[in-house]
């Protein structure tokens, strides 16, 4: 009986006869039947010593030239309905394709071959086609584990994860086991492939669409094991054990020695006529039988090290950081980053307006040198933007917003500072000058020359009210720089639906009304600016902006030569991928919790890919265009129609720019406490409904709440650097996406479509960075900037646990990948793969 001996104790035994027999020591004699043992029985060791057969394997398994895959295919009860097919399948694969990729294929159903040393020996690969249930007895099970130690390969198909159900070694090769209630039927169903160099995935399509019997999982395997692709549950009906956005369907990982590679796919027959799964088994045998090497260890968590690098600051200073507000890396890996300008907290704030230093603060710039480990202040500002807490008539988001280095940092040690100067604050109309400066930095010294300021561009923003500055910038590779501005609207006064309440104001200067701001062709708050710094000072005009500035329309004169992108609510992160020079960006969204039939959709939080000057809708509409609805005059709480999201008109009172705007570009990423990517059914207007009851969630793999978004960055790979801390070869050309919060909003990396990607197309793909780059109180809770460094590692910022001011939990943190290369080693490869 299966519970003659419990699993555990049995595993322990396994593993014991796996060590001898690794040592080529184990004696066993061949069994002559060819079914399976009673897996259940516990060997008698004076009898396994006795037996006259000594399997030895040599390591790792498999002759250099001839490639042998091994097909085993027994079952406990029935024969799996695919396993004709199967075999069929797998015969066919070794014998087309590339020459360098062919093997010899043999099927059984004995399992005597695995305590055949000799026999098992020569196979490359082992393939369990199995239909489940105990198939292997404890010295068969050994012979399996012996093999995996020498540097075997295994692949596992479909209900191969229903095999040896009591084994732990086993479960641990599978990686998971299915729920007992997985849905049976045979659905049709989209597949996330998410490895996009694996050479089981990389000739799949992003959104593989195919009928299989889809499994679902007791534990999920993700971050134990390497998941290559996923299916997506909102495609099918998983049923009561569903797993829920992250369902791994295909994984592998380096396993006790040897490679194993398991997928859920394959439970029809039709499957194995499939052009593409036979592409995703060939790839998956490639590496099992040692013809091509693959990563198997990118996404395994405990791969992965998170340091804390920076210590709280000494009681009274800011020694090490300051209101961490965003970082950036120089070539030599030195560290810059910077405080926005709230005091340290023993320190009073001055919110009086009649005081001449209202708001004062000091916008820091610190720098961490890896190479000694330690920090320095290399200078500070006088900001506006210290006030403390409170509400929006009183706090305020002002400072030092945002930093670059120039692309020839290394030799002209220009830095970039956005920030608000105390000194041009005008206290009488609660009005300031935003400004980006360049200054020199000083390597010898290691601090920045405050004398060398040179201001290349400045513009007037309201103090009166908060909220919403931006800060982030960032270059392309043709040396343009990107600057990202807030709204500066009040979240207030329109109850937390689109910023557009044109009566408060103070001494005629609007401070609720985002169509004077973002939604305003003349106006460079809630934009992200495009120019080109030039070697004086100056800035130029790079062609492709949103206007020239000079166009004759509607009079003249009301436009922005500047603005690449206009409609942007707070953009405090942007980022450029250095491969392409799409401009990906994040900005934090309203206040209303629900969305309502009679104003418009909830608090958005916004993420955007963005590869050509565009309006993203702030704020007329949000999302994949959902329109928010006009306010009436001289009553605002009173409707008017809704904005029309492909010719928006800026019909405030307020706005000195264009009426007629550009249409509204789609965004990539929305969510709200509702969920991510919410949707609803549109009228014939197209207007949606906005009800409850209807929405769904195009995105489930993100959630708001409390939500502020920190766009990152995109990872590109470099072959050439010899750093051992560097994220491997997976992440590259994945756009990191994440919160300042760390509950259920996202902190993530996505794939997008190249066909649709700045165009409003969805991600293909997503997956959780929350174990890498860990959560919770005593790890990245406030997650603020993060950039990858020239090494490959990643640079983190985390904000701390209260607001606008540091605390002993503000910090930097470095997180590094040690999973080491591909598997297996070049030296391990065999037939054509060896000689290249």
């Amino acid at each position: 009986m299966h519970g003659a001996s419990p699993h555990r104790s049995r595993s322990r035994h396994r593993r014991g006869l796996a060590a001898v027999v690794a040592a080529g020591a184990l004696t066993v004699s061949l069994l002559s039947a060819g079914g399976p043992a009673n897996a259940g029985t516990s060997p008698d060791r004076d009898l396994v010593e006795k037996m006259a057969t000594t399997l030895s394997l040599p390591s790792p398994p498999g002759a250099k030239n001839q490639v042998k895959v091994l097909v085993f295919h027994a079952s406990a009860g029935d024969e799996a309905p695919y396993t004709d097919a199967g075999i069929a399948a797998i015969e066919k694969i070794g014998q087309t394709g590339p020459e360098a990729g062919r093997f010899t294929t043999v099927a059984t159903a004995n399992p005597n071959v695995f305590t055949n040393g000799k026999r098992l020996g020569s196979f490359h690969a082992v393939v369990f086609l199995t239909g489940g249930g105990d198939v292997l007895d404890p010295e068969q099970e050994a012979g399996l584990e012996a093999y995996m130690e020498a540097g075997g390969g295994f692949l596992g198909i479909h209900d191969a994860a229903r095999t040896e159900p009591y084994s732990d070694w086993f479960t641990g090769l599978i990686g998971a086991r299915p729920a007992a209630n997985s849905p049976t039927a045979v659905q049709r169903a989209t597949v996330e492939v998410g490895d996009r160099l694996h050479p089981a995935t990389k000739n799949l399509p992003l959104e593989w669409k195919r009928p299989d019997k889809w499994l679902n999982w007791t534990k999920n395997p993700s971050g134990d094991v390497h998941t290559v692709a996923r299916v997506r549950e909102l495609t099918y009906q998983p049923g009561a054990s569903a797993n829920g956005w992250d369902h791994p369907v295909s994984w592998c990982r380096d396993y006790d020695g040897g490679r194993s590679f398991y997928t859920a796919m394959g439970g029809t027959a039709d499957s194995f006529a499939e052009t593409d799964f036979r592409d995703h088994l060939r790839g998956a045998l490639a590496w099992t039988n040692r013809t091509s090497q693959a990563d198997c260890k990118a996404t395994i968590t405990s791969n992965y090290t998170a340091e804390r690098l920076t210590q709280p600051n000494q009681p009274g200073q800011n020694d090490q950081i300051g209101e961490p507000h965003g970082l950036v890396t120089a070539p030599d890996g030195k560290v810059f980053y910077i405080g926005r300008g709230g005091a340290d907290s023993s320190q009073p704030v001055v919110t009086d307006w009649n005081n001449p230093n209202i708001g004062k603060g000091k916008g820091e710039i610190h720098v961490y040198d890896p190479q000694t480990e330690k920090v320095t202040l290399a200078g500070a500002l006088e900001v506006f933007g210290n006030k403390g807490g409170g509400d929006e008539l009183t706090k305020n988001e002002e400072g030092l917003l945002g930093i670059e280095l120039d692309p020839d940092f290394a030799s002209n040690g220009w830095v970039y500072l956005h920030y608000t100067p105390h000194a041009k604050i005008d206290r009488d109309k609660h009005m300031a000058t935003r400004q980006v400066s360049r200054f020199t930095y000083d390597s010898a010294s290691g601090k920045l020359d405050l004398a060398s300021e040179k201001v290349l561009l400045g513009w007037p923003v309201q103090i009166h009210s908060c909220c919403h500055a931006g800060g982030g910038m960032a270059w392309d590779s043709k040396g343009n720089l990107y600057i990202a501005t807030g709204d500066t609207n009040s979240s207030g006064f329109s109850s937390g639906y689109s910023g557009n309440n044109p009566e408060p104001n103070f001494k005629g200067v609007s401070f609720a009304d985002a169509r004077r701001t973002s939604g305003n062709t003349n106006n460079l708050n809630g934009k992200i600016l495009r120019i080109h710094p030039e070697d004086d000072g100056t800035y130029t005009l790079p062609s492709g902006n949103l206007f020239t500035g000079k166009e004759p329309d509607e009079g003249g004169g009301k436009t922005r030569g500047e603005i690449y992108v206009m409609g942007v609510r707070n953009p405090a992160r942007i980022s450029i991928d250095p491969a392409t020079d799409t401009l990906y960006a994040g900005w934090v969204g309203p206040d209303a919790g629900s969305a309502s039939t009679t104003w418009g959709p909830a608090k958005y939080d916004t993420f955007a890919a963005i590869t050509k000057a565009g309006n993203h809708g702030w704020p007329y509409c949000m999302g994949n265009n959902q329109p928010y609805r006009d306010r009436n005059l001289p009553d605002p709480s009173k409707p008017l129609g809704w904005y029309d999201c492909n010719a928006p008109k800026n019909e405030s009172p307020h706005n000195d720019g264009l009426v007629k705007l550009p249409p509204v570009t789609p965004n990539t990423i929305w969510y709200s406490p509702q969920g991510g990517g919410v949707y609803y059914p549109r009228d014939a207007n197209g207007v949606p409904s906005y009800k409850a009851e209807e929405q769904k969630e195009l995105l489930p793999w993100l959630k708001g709440g409390g939500q502020a978004t920190m766009n990152g960055p995109v990872y590109r790979y470099d072959a050439q650097s010899e750093s051992t801390a560097k994220w491997p070869a997976y992440w590259d050309g994945k756009w990191f996406v994440g919160d300042f919060y760390d509950d259920t909003q996202p902190r993530h990396a996505v794939l997008t479509d190249p066909k649709t990607v700045g165009k409003g197309g969805l991600p293909v793909h997503a997956e959780s960075l929350k174990k890498i780059i860990p959560v919770g109180n005593d790890g990245i809770r406030n997650l603020m900037d993060w950039k990858f460094a020239p090494d490959g590692s990643l640079y983190v910022l985390d904000y701390g646990r209260g607001f606008f001011t540091s605390d002993s939990k503000s910090a930097l943190w470095r997180v590094t990948y040690k999973g080491g290369g591909a598997t297996p080693a070049a030296g391990d490869l065999v037939g054509k793969a060896a000689a290249q």
